[in-house]
């Protein structure tokens, strides 16, 4: 499966632990990344900047669903999912 063309979710949903250019202690969830431009695009694709997570990341049905609603609502699942202990 491809990511759907100005989609973003995983951009937005997602937490990540590690630095991005910009945000120096990475994004919680529910969080914008700033690399994420207007039409949805991530400036970091293809660059050497972009963090192991996101390069590690892989589109599927099951966390995509059919549109950018329901992108949102897996990836918010699967993040509180394996969100650790407080």
């Amino acid at each position: 499966m491809q990511c759907r063309a100005g989609c973003g979710a995983c951009c937005i949903a997602l937490s990540i632990s590690s630095a991005i250019p910009g945000m120096a202690t990475g994004k919680p969830a529910g969080v914008r990344c700033l690399q994420l431009n207007n039409d949805n695009k991530c400036l970091l694709y293809g660059k050497p900047e972009r963090p192991a997570v996101c390069l590690g990341l892989k589109p599927s049905a099951d966390m995509c669903g059919r549109n950018y609603k329901e992108a949102m609502a897996n990836l918010e699942y699967l993040e509180k999912a394996t969100e650790p202990d407080n």
